[in-house]
């Protein structure tokens, strides 16, 4: 079997771009068991509830949801179990001092395989007001219309 290259996504948390203000990513790996890694090359993943949290000088995911192998036998892995994350020392240590400020959190972005072996994309983030969030869809919207416009206009030049 040829081996891997590239990144094939798994899952995405849209909504955390919508709900934090993303301050710095960083690209972890992660210690799964073997029936976990065979459902994430199913495709099959959620990070809508999920956290990383530093604890004992280690991180950790919670809540990120991997479903049960369906071909998988009493060796199946837990849904929700919490997943040890793969960080070197100076991020840990970078990470547990802006963790500790008020309002910062720890995010998962995306689920990925790169060449071959899971990842995952933590940020480091902050909590967005209801203002803020308003705000970033005001601006959406008018990209878009302005996208509309100039699109409306160059296809009436071409006529």
């Amino acid at each position: 079997m040829a081996k891997e290259t590239g990144r094939k996504l798994i899952a995405q948390n849209k909504k955390a771009r919508h709900d934090y203000h993303i301050l710095d990513t960083y690209e972890c790996g992660l210690v799964l068991t073997g029936t976990e890694v065979k459902s994430l090359r199913q495709g099959r993943a959620s990070l809508a509830d999920g956290f990383a949290q530093l604890d004992g000088g280690e991180a950790w995911l919670h809540n990120v949801h991997i479903p049960e192998y369906s071909q998988g036998t009493w060796t199946n892995h837990s849904a929700r179990r919490r997943r040890k994350l793969l960080l070197h020392r100076a991020e840990i240590d970078k990470l547990l001092g802006k963790t500790q400020e008020t309002g910062h959190t720890l995010v998962p972005l995306a689920l990925y395989f790169k060449d071959g072996r899971a990842k995952v994309e933590v940020a480091l983030a902050k909590g967005k007001k209801e203002y803020d969030k308003r705000q970033t869809l005001r601006e959406k919207q008018d990209r878009r219309e302005a996208e509309r416009a100039i699109s409306a206009v160059r296809r009436r030049q071409r006529a």
